[in-house]
């Protein structure tokens, strides 16, 4: 998963003091999905020149021209919500933007980030993948989206979740999200 962290600027100095504050962070969420295929910033990201030269924690390289359009998938869908942030103590000052579809990633790019190390280079090695939080409280979130789920799709079947209860609100022009206020039970997730 690729996480972009965002801060608000505008109540802010630094990313820092929005994390602890309320209406701080902006999390988008873009899920990686292992294909033949990759995407055009990942292969300038993830080639061998500049993937070595980012091994450690802290280090730095700048890549001219980089455009972070081409980073997300090509959808307009998503699902947020207001949460917690990634690592401890884990406060509730981000909102969270997850895409529904994957960008892809080739089985080699994916070697080379579970190769990058979340320490310096005199320390253990530890590995960015497998990096996990500790679990934390739901507080009764609102999931709000614009996913249409009257739309039956090969990777959606209508199947998915038969018992899917919400109450919501459609609004339109100003505000195109389809807020859910409640979620009850899933039903059947067997595909």
């Amino acid at each position: 998963m690729v996480q972009l962290i965002h801060y608000n600027h505008e109540l802010y100095t630094n990313v820092t003091e929005a994390a602890k504050s309320p209406n701080g962070l902006v999390v988008v969420s873009i899920f990686m999905k292992v294909s033949e295929s990759s995407n055009p910033f990942l292969n300038r990201m993830l080639n061998r020149d500049t993937i070595t030269r980012i091994t450690y924690k802290n280090d730095a390289y700048l890549l001219q021209g980089l455009n972070i359009e081409e980073l997300y998938p090509e959808t307009s869908s998503f699902i947020t919500y207001d949460g917690s942030m990634t690592i401890p103590p884990c406060y509730e000052t981000a909102s969270w933007i997850i895409m529904n579809k994957p960008v892809y990633i080739t089985r080699m790019q994916m070697h080379s980030l579970r190769l990058l190390s979340q320490n310096q280079p005199s320390q253990i090695f530890l590995s960015m993948s497998d990096n996990f939080r500790p679990v934390q409280p739901l507080n009764n979130r609102c999931i709000r989206t614009n996913i249409n789920f009257s739309l039956q799709g090969k990777d959606c079947p209508n199947n998915r979740a038969q018992k899917l209860q919400y109450r919501g609100t459609f609004y339109l022009q100003d505000n195109p999200f389809f807020t859910y206020t409640e979620l009850f039970s899933l039903g059947n997730l067997s595909t």
